[in-house]
């Protein structure tokens, strides 16, 4: 076993010293070369001591068929300047066939609250250069935590000029909070095209042939550079509305899809996980400490919920309907998350000394109603969202509450619109000493998935008092700037989503300043 191993080393080695040294100035996003970092690199999972560095050998990001099935060994550098004089570490890692030739090094012993430089080496072929820090040290105070946040960018709906924007802003975190691929579309390189609902993926290499797809976005690929990646999943990492291990077309083989898009997740994300012996579950609900100024929970609500109440029938997925229509809304056993994360984050919350506590999850959470949700008692519902899972809401609101945690602020995505929120248990109910303000909430547009029109998003806003701004005609991004006295949340939107050139401003900035739940606009 070990003779084979060295055999499959040598034969990588062999096909790396082919590169030839003008392949060098290859584009990292250019197909048909031998450059073998076609998907450029990523870091992610920061830590005070420690980061996670990704990279995949891929030669063509639409034909994996040129890189050998041979497991190659691939080099790292981690240095503290950008031009690598002082390494502060090294080492190699072995790219193996079965994980799609993806590599992930975590990386240790590294200083904490430090800004270091890193890259790969395939042969005589050497990556991109990328840019990473490690979080604060337990103890510390730094002055501000600026994160970015983004979420749903399906590729054929736009260009990823936003990606452009997050990494010219230079953020010390990248939050993503799903809907990184979507698992239908043609294949092209260029993008915008036409919208065409084809090519779905169902296999393993039809996954990771999306990723690659997506992943050789140079704008997106420098944003990974940029800044060290925190990462969950949605739906369409998967499927469309998949819930636990159900999908819409209730077929008998989805676990086998899942345990496919779970593994491809994997290979292309820069993750903190151990290996999976199995992609049939894989842990990714995860908290990151930012020394004691931020606490980032980060949540899976897809894998462990139950099932959407009420389907259309012959069907999984969501509906949308009355509430007094759908008695299940109102079953106590249904959750979002599962008990156990529940019971995690009930954990993480009570035992945070951290100022600032941001729930980073995938949907919105406030009561969208589209009638007024105080004294009518009439609410329609779409159950796919947390307005499916009432109850579940009402339970981890409460728990948040208990908790005593210091400033709850709550992150979503997924509905491609920007909300401004404020969270209670009962939306139902008016604002009391009972029923009392609870968390904030920032809820990002899409990078470039469409939205409604923004005349029923203002309506929207106008039956839902909870609801201080809605925004659904714009894409881009949130970018956020915390500190001890206030967090400060700017809605950032591009002028033009299919122009990969595209400007972008601030349409809305909020503040929540410390000590206080509830939004406050600024500007």
């Amino acid at each position: 076993m070990q003779g084979a191993r060295r055999l499959f080393l040598l034969q990588g080695a062999r096909w790396s010293a082919a590169l030839t040294a003008s392949s060098l100035a290859a584009p990292a996003s250019s197909a048909g070369t031998v450059y073998p970092f076609s998907l450029g690199v990523a870091s992610g999972s920061p830590l005070p001591d420690s980061v996670i560095l990704w990279t995949r050998i891929l030669a063509n990001p639409l034909d994996p068929s040129g890189t050998p099935p041979v497991a190659l060994a691939v080099r790292w550098e981690v240095a503290e300047d950008q031009a690598f004089r002082r390494i502060a570490a090294k080492g190699s890692a072995t790219a193996v066939p079965e994980l799609a030739h993806s590599v992930h090094v975590d990386v240790m012993g590294l200083m904490p609250e430090r800004w270091y430089w890193y890259r790969f080496m395939l042969g005589d072929a050497v990556s991109p250069v990328g840019r990473t820090r490690t979080a604060p040290a337990p103890g510390a105070m730094p002055s501000m935590l600026k994160l970015a946040v983004a979420s749903c960018q399906h590729w054929e709906f736009g260009s990823y000029a936003a990606h452009r924007h997050i990494a010219a802003s230079a953020p010390d975190l990248v939050a993503f909070l799903g809907d990184y691929i979507y698992e239908w579309g043609p294949y092209h390189l260029q993008h915008p095209q036409r919208v065409t609902r084809n090519n779905e993926s169902f296999t393993l290499d039809d996954y990771r042939r999306r990723y690659a797809q997506y992943k050789s976005d140079p704008d997106l690929q420098a944003a990974h550079r940029a800044a060290p990646w925190i990462v969950t999943w949605d739906d369409h990492e998967v499927a469309n509305d998949y819930a636990n291990g159900r999908d819409e077309l209730l077929r008998e083989d989805f676990a086998g899809r899942r345990a496919a898009a779970y593994q491809a997740f994997y290979e292309h994300m820069p993750l903190r996980l151990p290996r999976p012996g199995s992609f049939a579950r894989v842990s990714l609900h995860q908290r990151y400490d930012w020394g004691r100024l931020a606490r980032i929970h980060v949540l899976d609500d897809r894998q462990y919920r139950s099932v959407q109440a009420c389907p259309r029938k012959g069907r999984g997925g969501s509906n949308a309907m009355f509430a007094h229509e759908c008695a299940a809304l109102q079953d106590p056993r249904r959750s979002m998350l599962g008990r156990e994360q529940e019971a995690w984050l009930g954990a993480g919350l009570a035992s945070s000394r951290a100022q600032w506590n941001i729930l980073a999850q995938q949907t919105l959470m406030a009561q969208s109603s589209s009638f007024p949700v105080i004294g009518t008692g009439t609410n329609r519902v779409w159950t796919d969202g947390w307005d499916g899972y009432p109850l579940a809401r009402r339970r981890l609101l409460e728990s948040v509450l208990k908790s005593g945690a210091s400033n709850p602020v709550v992150l979503g995505g997924d509905v491609h619109t920007f909300y401004a929120c404020e969270l209670r248990p009962d939306f139902a109910r008016a604002v009391s000493k009972a029923n009392p303000l609870v968390a904030t909430e920032f809820c990002g547009t899409s990078v470039t998935s469409s939205s409604r029109a923004q005349a029923r998003t203002l309506a929207h806003v106008s039956n839902n008092p909870h609801m201080k701004y809605g925004r659904s005609d714009k894409r881009g991004y949130m970018l956020m700037e915390v500190t001890a006295k206030g967090l400060a949340t700017h809605f950032m939107g591009l002028d033009n989503v299919f122009d990969a050139r595209s400007g972008a401003g601030v349409l809305a900035s909020f503040r929540v300043a410390d000590g206080r739940v509830g939004v406050e606009r600024v500007g």
